[in-house]
């Protein structure tokens, strides 16, 4: 007998491949134990401290997080609501909807400088300014995410605030290519990284049960920021110009950080001996090392629709003004598509449900994107049913991490699994943009390669599920 998590925190003594039957006995012993916590006035879930367990015996990591979140010597409280909870929870939303806002309008600025700023320089060239902005969004977690595990949260908010209002203001001045790298690229790519990391982290020291869906309600910040910013920047280009339609969003993010950095806490104490240094050995432990992977291939290909769709419209003789806003459909999808999956993650499997919306994003790629040439109708509903998939992309996955580790790790494992997603992140737009230049404007290569890494990012959940509940498809993982 192996032992296993049952998705939830709590640990029993079942085989490796629980039956659902099993999962749900379990899922409801530990909502009683909830609900008695709450009766009391101090809802809890209460987390055991014995160590996970591979399938032949063997212990298969320092201990691991939500759901299967153990302790060394005391129990770990979550609160699962309340007052402070759902605050930070809003901080949270505030703060990504500021820095994830900007990542998912890259498509607008992507098309909007290749006409007008760059217009001599090719779409990949281009590409590496959102490449590298993207890249240093993920990459600099490595040493933002063991900083808030050791120090909290609130002097990385203000240095991302400061960093993220600058990029955007000082944005309508540049007019040179190495002035967008520096500007966009570099400033606002760690100004990201200092706001959504422990925007995402700080969550996790609240909700245990309730994680999946808290984080994908709080990444759904982001979503409504990819709505706004795009519509709002297409509308202002033409009547205020470039320079001022900038420095109007990042007067707005300036609204919106001040409330995150009022409202973004941490609650459990630093670990004894915690350092802000990175820590790779967690790589030993293979469902890890595969977790990461699966992230690494779906991130490579998530900003490549975010960053050509609209071109890709225009180059299909769709109205500019349509094609612009296509991305705010992406978006409007992607809203959904980040907390009803952590809702039912949070039931039914954090790394299960992963691996649908990944296959969702997979098949609507290939049989919706690929074929859909002039089809306005077609890009639309691949437009929805996309961001819809790939909202997961970003909600589920702080969950399917935290699931290995404990939660005072949570910002360190976090960060270092972005460390090597960001390489990933850094390569995917410009790779796209030479495949595009290869096949002379054609975008199917470009397209086959976005889904080329859904393949990849399906077969690496799927195997990191295998290895922690073997083959059975009703275990809860």
């Amino acid at each position: 007998m192996n032992q296993t998590s049952n998705g939830h925190g709590v640990h029993a003594e079942t085989p490796m491949a629980e039956a659902y039957s099993e999962g749900q006995s379990q899922m409801s012993s530990i909502e009683s134990i909830a609900r008695r916590g709450q009766d009391a006035g101090k809802s809890s879930q209460t987390v055991d401290k014995e160590p996970a367990r591979t399938r032949d015996g063997g212990e298969s990591r320092e201990a691991l997080g939500d759901p299967a979140s153990i302790k060394d010597e005391e129990e770990v409280t979550y609160p699962e609501g309340g007052p402070r909870a759902w605050l930070v929870v809003l901080g949270s939303f505030s703060g990504m909807l500021a820095a994830f806002g900007m990542m998912n309008t890259i498509g607008s600025f992507q098309a909007y400088l290749s006409t007008h700023q760059l217009s001599n320089y090719s779409e990949g060239t281009i590409g590496w300014i959102f490449g590298l902005y993207v890249f240093l969004a993920f990459f600099c977690g490595i040493q933002i995410g063991p900083v808030f595990d050791a120090k909290g949260p609130r002097l990385l908010v203000l240095a991302g605030t400061v960093f993220l209002t600058a990029s955007s203001l000082l944005l309508g001045i540049c007019t040179a290519y190495w002035h967008f790298i520096l500007v966009f690229g570099v400033l606002g790519g760690i100004g990201t990284s200092l706001i959504f990391t422990p925007a995402i982290s700080a969550i996790g020291h609240f909700f245990l049960l309730k994680r999946g869906s808290a984080t994908g309600l709080a990444a759904t910040g982001g979503s409504i920021g990819g709505i706004i910013f795009p519509i709002m920047l297409q509308a202002l280009f033409p009547r205020i110009g470039f320079a001022w339609a900038t420095r109007v969003m990042g007067l707005i993010f300036v609204v919106l950080l001040i409330v995150a950095n009022l409202l973004i806490r941490s609650r459990l104490p630093p670990m004894k001996g915690s350092s802000v240094l990175p820590d790779f050995t967690i790589f030993r432990d293979p469902t890890f090392a595969l977790t990461t992977a699966g992230v690494f291939f779906i991130e490579w290909g998530l900003f490549v629709p975010l960053s050509y769709i609209s071109s890709y419209a225009l180059a299909h003789h769709v109205d500019p003004a349509f094609a612009y806003q296509l991305l705010a459909v992406v978006n409007a999808g992607s809203f959904f598509g980040r907390w009803i999956p952590g809702y039912v993650a949070d039931r039914l499997g954090r790394s299960n449900t992963m691996i649908l919306t990944v296959a969702l994003c997979l098949v609507t790629t290939l049989a919706l994107w690929l074929p859909a040439g002039d089809s306005v109708a077609m890009m639309v509903v691949y437009a929805v049913l996309f961001g819809f998939a790939s909202g997961s992309n970003i909600s589920l996955t702080p969950v399917c991490v935290g699931q290995l580790c404990r939660t005072e790790n949570y910002g360190r494992y976090y960060a270092t699994c972005y460390t090597v997603v960001s390489f990933g992140t850094l390569t995917g737009i410009p790779i796209a943009g030479q495949i595009l230049a290869a096949n002379r404007g054609e975008y199917w290569g470009l397209i086959l390669f976005t889904g080329m890494c859904y393949v990849g990012g399906l077969v690496s959940f799927i195997a990191a599920r295998v290895l922690q509940v073997g083959w059975k498809i009703t275990a809860i993982y």
